[in-house]
């Protein structure tokens, strides 16, 4: 089958495709046709060599967490059959045309792979860090990077929460963050400012998905640290915040959570913004994109 594999560590450069052995399902198991992989800002970062110690990474590796498509092969004591449609996580790397795949939920009819495919990760993180946030009804969240894959859950689960959101995106993005009854503001110079016009009422949260700056203004707003959690700035714990890094439930309750978006998404209720979608061999390209950090929306790589 062909596959995007790297045997070193370093930039984009080292993503190539090849033709490898494919996997097969053991007891238990279950082997997917790829329809979608997702790009997450973790598969950089594991490519990079940035993540030893915390992921184990073994020469030839293929990238990628979040897979979708059609069940084709399956072993005994398998909770799926061949023919079913599912959206989750890959245990053998998703940018390939098979992949076996761990904890997964079943696809609704009317969504697609790409939709389907940008919300295992970015759905759980959004879901999560509201919920340690302790977010309420009435309550006012200011959201960074709220434009991103993550970002833009985010704040439609806390809008449909009954919150007051505000977002930070640039100003290509307010459009899109207006459109999903966000107010939108202006990363950078000046944000306390913007951000107090906006909410003289004061922000009670801060959920920061860029991990590009925003975090001592987001002190400054809070008056504190107290309710101010990032999902991507490593320097937050010199400044006192708390970093939410990986999921903390379990299992069982990561895949009925993921039911639920999915099935929220199929009815329209939430939207899953995809930022590009590219071939297998432009996998490259894809991280490129990732890396950058403007993407608009979810990045996705389709063999």
């Amino acid at each position: 089958m062909q596959a995007v594999v790297f045997e070193e560590f370093g930039g984009p450069e080292v993503l190539v495709t090849r033709e490898v052995a494919e996997p097969h399902a053991g007891p238990g198991q279950t082997r997917i046709r790829v329809h979608a992989a997702g790009v997450n800002p973790l598969d950089f970062k594991v490519r990079r060599g940035w993540t030893k110690g915390f992921i184990d990474v073994t020469f030839p590796a293929t990238p990628g967490l979040e897979v979708a498509g059609v069940v084709d092969e399956v072993g005994e004591g398998s909770a799926f059959a061949v023919g079913d449609e599912v959206v989750g996580w890959s245990e053998t790397g998703a940018y390939a045309e098979y992949a076996l795949v761990g904890n997964v939920a079943r696809k609704p009819a009317g969504l697609s792979w790409q939709e389907a495919v940008g919300l295992p990760v970015a759905g759980e993180t959004a879901q999560r860090v509201l919920d340690d946030l302790q977010v309420k009804d009435g309550e006012t969240l200011l959201v960074h990077g709220a434009a991103g894959a993550v970002g833009s859950i985010a704040v439609q689960l806390a809008k449909s929460a009954g919150l007051t959101v505000i977002g930070t995106a640039s100003p290509a993005n307010h459009e899109f963050l207006r459109s999903l009854g966000v107010t939108p503001v202006e990363y950078g110079d000046g944000l306390v400012d913007r951000v107090r016009a906006v909410a003289p009422q004061g922000i009670d949260a801060v959920y920061d998905t860029a991990g590009q700056g925003g975090l001592k203004e987001s002190i400054e707003l809070r008056g504190g640290t107290d309710r101010i959690i990032t999902i991507a700035d490593f320097g937050a714990a010199e400044l006192g915040v708390t970093a939410s890094m990986g999921a903390t439930a379990t299992a069982e309750e990561i895949a009925a959570g993921l039911t639920t978006q999915l099935e929220a998404a199929a009815a329209g209720q939430l939207q899953v913004r995809i930022a590009e979608t590219f071939a297998l061999a432009d996998a490259a390209k894809a991280q490129e994109l990732s890396e950058s950090g403007h993407a608009k929306g979810k990045v996705v790589v389709v063999p």
